[in-house]
């Protein structure tokens, strides 16, 4: 009698899970593809001695225990999360992802299955991640949590590539008794499930953003349980490229891809080349060149995910808030051209960037140097109703030229562009056009009939 029990509330448990994943990955992924902007948050120890994030324990550039020692003054004494959240915000970001917990093992959540978190091994004393989706909800955005699945510090982890203090170990990650008849990584293996159930029981996060798949194989870690259960845990989350094999979208990193991914896609992207705060690194990329990365990559249907690393004590560096408002200052003057917008035309058509309006009536040109004499549009077979400058009320003239349109070739469209039409960072020029955009794809032919 208690097995058919057992069977009965296993198939309940199954079908109640398969309900919850019925969701296809185009509806998982609805409000991502025109998300445009989501802020990275890498926040840690790392930042006390402005030294590579994890990296530096594992290139053996400091010692496990110097490492941690950094929690002495991680204080995050002036950390205020509803202020990330309104700059945020105010950014046009519709996304925010921050570190729940990188390589080195520190939680930034009062984790019951760790005592290497902020409350228990930082001078911050507290959990510092529930008070960080609370403001990020607050302010209308999505909430991503960044987990690294190697994880450095716990007992049962491997490889390793330096040496620990094996003892200390074990009083941060303290394992009940029944723990012994399980192997090292299936011990490994429950624990890490433990803390990303845990991250969903406190937050339901919209997005995962994995890390760290490549050091096991997809059935090691094992890739499809986790997803299985992320989805079982909330049947909307959808889940970075970086979970071996079970991604819902590509990740590329730092360098914008030349030719359009397949599938949806961000680039994750540094301000200067550390992704932790790291006071001596002060190779920042220009406001300019940022906002660049930006229209490129919105213009391949992407969306740019900028990372900034606070202080230890949790302010934002200044260099760090200037870009920030600098891309916010020029995404809310062109943010018709931003949101609600998809992949622009093929290479060719025009010598720049370009995206469109959901009902690709509407195409943006983006310049990024000075405008001269005119612009060039080519191959667009509607008529144009108006050109005018985004973010300004500015109607521009044009004319049609070489065209023949008995032979289908619709002729070459010349913007005249004055040059105080200029934006500091990137011109845009709305094309609007009467239906929906079609195109002369042809390889051009004699024209054998005048009119």
């Amino acid at each position: 009698m208690k097995k058919n029990i057992l069977a009965l509330l296993f198939t309940l448990l199954s079908i109640s899970i398969f309900a919850q994943e019925a969701k296809t990955t185009d509806e998982r992924m609805e409000w991502f593809k025109d998300a445009k902007l989501g802020v990275f948050i890498h926040w840690g120890y790392y930042g006390v001695n402005g030294i590579s994030e994890s990296w530096s324990m594992y290139h053996q550039k400091i010692t496990w225990q110097d490492y941690m020692q950094q929690g002495e003054k991680f204080t995050a004494e002036k950390y205020d999360p509803e202020a990330w959240a309104k700059l945020f915000k105010s950014i046009g970001a519709d996304y925010v992802v921050m570190t729940s917990k990188h390589h080195d093992g520190l939680a930034l959540w009062d984790s019951k299955y760790s005592k290497l978190d902020a409350k228990d091994h930082a001078a911050a004393g507290r959990d510092l991640y529930t008070p960080f989706v609370n403001a990020v909800r607050g302010e209308d955005m999505k909430v991503g949590v960044y987990y690294s699945l190697c994880d450095w510090s716990h007992p049962d982890y491997s490889p390793i590539t330096f040496p620990r203090d094996e003892k200390a170990l074990r009083k941060l990650y303290p394992q009940g008794k029944t723990e012994k008849y399980l192997t090292a990584w299936q011990r490994f293996q429950k624990f890490n499930m433990n803390q990303m159930g845990e991250l969903f029981d406190n937050y339901t996060p919209d997005l995962v953003w994995f890390d760290g798949d490549w050091e096991h194989k997809a059935d090691e870690w094992p890739s499809r349980v986790i997803k299985d259960s992320l989805l079982s845990w909330n049947p909307n989350v959808i889940v970075n490229s970086r979970l071996n094999q079970y991604g819902d979208y590509n990740t590329p990193e730092q360098d914008p891809p030349i030719m359009t991914p397949d599938r949806p896609w961000e680039l994750c992207m540094t301000m200067n080349t550390s992704w932790g705060y790291f006071p001596t690194d002060t190779e920042y990329k220009s406001s300019k060149y940022i906002v660049e990365t930006f229209v490129e990559t919105i213009a391949k249907g992407g969306n740019l995910l900028l990372n900034i690393g606070p202080k230890p004590n949790g302010e934002i560096a200044e260099e760090q808030k200037q870009r920030l408002e600098d891309l916010g200052r020029w995404i809310t003057k062109h943010d018709e051209a931003v949101h609600g917008t998809v992949a622009g035309m093929e290479y060719g058509h025009y010598f720049g960037p370009t995206t469109l309006s959901e009902d690709r009536t509407i195409i943006y040109l983006y310049n990024f140097q000075n405008p001269s004499e005119f612009t060039s549009l080519k191959g667009v077979k509607n008529k144009v109703k108006k050109i005018r400058v985004v973010g300004s009320d500015k109607e521009l003239d044009y004319k049609v030229i070489d065209s023949a349109p008995w032979n289908e070739i619709p002729g070459i469209i010349q913007i005249f562009t004055p040059k105080d039409i200029a934006d500091e960072y990137a011109t845009v020029i709305a094309v609007e056009l009467e239906g929906e955009l079609e195109l002369y794809r042809g390889i051009g032919h004699a024209v054998e009939m005048n009119d």
